[in-house]
């Protein structure tokens, strides 16, 4: 009895451990056969392991070849690091962004040029500008600004303010040195991305004028439309203080006569008392 036992519990132990192995082994190949589907869906492509700026060179460190899937693959992204290693890039790059050709500088250019960031149909055009112009340093670039010039208009001496250029591109912020009475000084600038007819309107306004710059929402893209602003439409709304007139002389003595005390005369009041003696009738008034 003991005997038989031992059997059944040593053939049912098999047949568990066969069906373990069978479900095991179909676990593992449905597992495979994902994995092998879901890299088939998938691509190598090269991205960004940090954040690359404008202007800079990238590095072997600085990419990296990552899955990416292959309905979501860039047309112009790369599949090989040598190919982007060495090339300056000419938008910035974020952190797991794809490397794109759109964004680099072509490899049969230079790097580190202003020229390179500049868009098609554009120029780059740079002004002076102090701290306050400046917006007290929160322009920087790819901010956009309107440019506002303040001169006298032809024919008139009163001073106008106009918005003359709206939502521009700011490429650039630097500095530059220049000499005044022999003393080196620090010139702030910027640099404005352009069309050449907008450039000519900075040329003449830079040379006729002063020029402010107004920092704009970086979402705002509609273009107002203003008057500009004179000294005489600023002051509108004021009204001067009528001054205090000073009394003639005239005036002055009506004043001191007005101001003397009126002094009334005293009325003394009268009694009469009549007075009878006999016969007799007599009347005595007494004050």
């Amino acid at each position: 009895m003991n005997k038989t036992r031992v059997i059944l519990v040593v053939v049912v132990a098999i047949l568990l451990a066969l069906l373990a192995s069978v479900g095991i082994y179909r676990y593992l190949s449905e597992k495979g056969r994902a994995v092998e589907e879901a890299r088939l869906k998938t691509v190598g492509i090269v991205v960004a392991v940090v954040d690359i700026p404008v202007g800079a060179t990238i590095n072997a460190n600085q990419v990296a070849l990552t899955a990416w899937p292959k309905d979501l693959y860039p047309k112009d992204s790369f599949s090989d690091l040598k190919s982007v290693v060495g090339r300056a890039v000419r938008r910035d790059f974020l952190r797991g962004e794809p490397i794109v050709a759109s964004k680099l500088v072509p490899s049969d250019k230079g790097s580190g040029l202003l020229s390179l960031i500049v868009n098609e149909g554009k120029r780059a055009f740079t002004i002076r500008v102090n701290e306050v112009v400046g917006v007290g340093g929160f322009i920087v670039p790819d901010t956009r600004v309107d440019v506002i010039l303040t001169t006298s208009p032809p024919g008139g001496s009163e001073r106008v303010s106009k918005i003359i250029l709206e939502n521009m591109q700011v490429l650039a912020v630097g500095q530059i040195v220049e000499q005044k009475e022999n003393k080196p000084i620090t010139v702030n600038t910027v640099t404005l991305s352009v069309t050449p007819e907008e450039a000519e309107k900075l040329a003449l306004a830079g040379n006729d004028g002063v020029i402010q710059l107004v920092l704009r929402n970086f979402m705002d893209f509609d273009n107002v439309v203003t008057l500009g602003a004179t000294k005489a439409r600023v002051l509108s709304g004021y009204r001067p203080s009528e001054p205090e007139q000073k009394p003639t002389t005239s005036k002055k003595k009506r004043l001191s006569r007005r101001s003397r005390p009126t002094v009334l005369p005293v009325t003394k009041k009268a009694f009469t008392v009549e007075v009878i003696k006999g016969n007799k009738r007599s009347e005595e008034k007494f004050q």
